[in-house]
C-alpha cells in the first residue's frame, strides 16, 4: 500500500516520543513492502538531508521554533497544516492511506479537507486527550474553549484511532470519535529481556529525564529530595534535560541549598542517562500530563522502579503497579513524592527483583514491535479509498 505518515517533527533531528514512533513506524512499513512518504517541517542543515531507506521525506514548511517558554508555538503547526493541505491536494490520490498524529490538529484538519479529492483513508495517533480544564489551563479561558472545540470537532473526522492509554481512549470515545479505537500498548524500540542486574549506587541517587517544561514538574523532584533525605541522609539526586524550566530547577537547587547534593547537568549522552538509571534508588517523573509515560518502561527494563504522580492527565500512572514496579504518589507535592522515594529505598533489592519481574512479564506487550505489527496489518480495505 500507498502510505503517507505526516508529522512536524523527525528523528533524531529532534527527539521525542512521537518521533521515535514515527521513524519506527515508516521502517517497519518498508519493511513490510509498503511505500512510504513522510511529511514534516525541516529540521535540518544544507547537505544534511534525511535519508531514510526506502521512506521518501518530503518538507512541507521551513524549520522554525516550536516552543515558546514551554508552551507550542501556533505558527509552526499552522505552517505545516498549509503544507500538508497543498501536498496532499496536489497528491492525494497518490496514497491510500494518510497517517498522522491528532495534536496539533491542523494536519488532520488538513487530511479530512483534502480527502474528497485524494480519497484516502485516514489513520490518527491520539498520543493525548485534553480535557477541558486542561485546555484551560493550557491557553486561558478563551484559547482554551477553541482548543477543546478543535479537538472535538478532530474526534467526530472519519478516521482509525490510536491511542497509547486506556484513559485517553475512554476521553476519546467520549468526544463522540466516528470510527474505531484502537489502545496500543507498546513504545519502547529496545530489548527489555532480563540483562545482568546492576546494584543500587551508593549513595542511593534519584533520576529524572525529560524535557523541562511546565508540565513535565522537574522542579518537584528537588523538593522530593529534600524532604526524603530526613529519612535517607545521604540520598542524592541527578536531573537530565534542558528546557525553559531548567532555570527554576537549578534555582530550586540553590535555594534548598543541595548544590552539592543534586546535579542538574542539562542534555547529556544517551548513554550517561542509561548508565546513572540503571543505578538508580528510583526514576522520579512527576509529570501532570503524559501521553504515555516511556521513561517508567525504560527504568523497568533496568529493574529500576518508578515514581509518578496520580492525575486525570497522566497516563504513566498506567505503567505502575503501586508496590510492584514503583510508586504512585497521591499528590503532587514534595512531602508526597518523598513519601514513594523512601518507599523504593526501603524496599531495596526486593522491589528490584519485583520490577524486573514485571518487566519480564509484561515485555510483549510494552515493545515497540508489537505496536507497530498492530498498526501495519490495521491497514485494511475499510480504512482505505473513502
Amino acid at each position: 500500500m500507498r502510505i503517507c505518515l505526516v508529522y512536524d517533527c523527525l528523528y533524531p533531528w529532534t527527539v521525542g516520543g512521537g518521533e521515535r514512533w514515527y521513524r519506527g513506524l515508516a521502517e517497519r512499513l518498508v519493511a513490510d513492502g509498503h511505500e512510504v512518504t513522510y511529511l514534516t517541517l525541516t529540521q535540518w542543515d544544507p547537505g544534511d538531508e534525511p535519508r531514510i531507506p526506502g521512506v521518501r521525506v518530503i518538507p512541507v514548511g521551513p524549520r522554525m521554533e516550536l516552543y515558546a517558554n514551554g508552551t507550542r508555538r501556533i505558527q509552526p503547526p499552522l505552517r505545516f497544516g498549509w503544507g500538508v493541505l497543498g501536498h496532499l491536494l496536489r497528491h492525494g490520490r497518490e496514497y491510500d492511506v494518510v497517517h498522522t498524529s491528532s495534536f496539533p490538529y491542523f494536519s488532520l484538519l488538513a487530511a479530512e479537507a483534502a480527502r474528497p479529492l485524494g480519497r484516502y483513508g485516514v489513520t490518527c495517533d491520539w498520543f493525548e486527550v485534553w480535557s477541558r480544564d486542561y485546555w484551560r489551563g493550557y491557553l486561558g479561558t478563551i484559547g482554551g474553549r477553541i482548543g477543546w472545540t478543535v479537538q472535538r470537532v478532530c474526534a467526530w473526522m472519519p478516521q482509525t484511532a490510536y491511542v497509547f492509554s486506556e484513559r485517553y481512549a475512554e476521553r476519546l470515545r467520549g468526544l463522540g470519535l466516528r470510527g474505531r479505537v484502537t489502545h496500543l500498548t507498546g513504545m519502547h524500540a529496545g530489548t527489555l529481556e532480563a540483562a545482568i542486574p546492576a546494584p543500587a549506587a551508593d549513595p542511593p541517587t534519584v533520576v529524572y529525564a525529560g524535557r523541562m517544561i511546565p508540565e513535565k514538574r522537574a522542579w518537584l523532584v528537588v523538593d522530593a529530595i529534600a524532604a526524603a533525605r530526613e529519612r535517607v541522609p545521604d540520598l542524592r539526586g541527578r536531573i537530565f534535560g534542558g528546557g525553559p524550566e531548567q532555570d527554576r530547577v537549578r534555582a530550586r537547587v540553590a535555594e534548598l541549598g543541595l548544590q552539592d547534593v543534586v546535579e542538574v547537568p542539562g542534555f547529556v549522552d544517551a548513554a550517561v542517562i542509561d548508565d546513572a538509571m540503571r543505578t538508580a534508588t528510583c526514576v522520579v517523573q512527576p509529570s501532570s500530563r503524559e501521553g504515555y509515560g516511556l521513561v517508567v518502561v525504560e527504568a523497568s527494563g533496568h529493574g529500576v522502579p518508578a515514581v509518578v504522580v496520580e492525575g486525570p492527565d497522566n497516563a504513566a500512572v498506567e505503567l505502575v503497579d503501586d508496590g510492584v514496579n514503583g510508586h504512585v504518589a497521591a499528590e503532587a507535592t514534595g512531602d508526597s513524592i518523598a513519601g514513594a522515594i523512601v518507599a523504593c529505598h526501603a524496599a531495596g533489592e526486593d522491589l528490584r527483583a519485583s520490577t524486573r519481574a514485571w518487566c519480564a512479564e509484561h515485555a510483549e506487550r510494552l515493545s515497540l514491535d508489537a505496536s507497530l505489527r498492530v498498526v501495519s496489518a490495521g491497514y485494511a480495505p475499510d480504512t482505505v479509498r473513502r
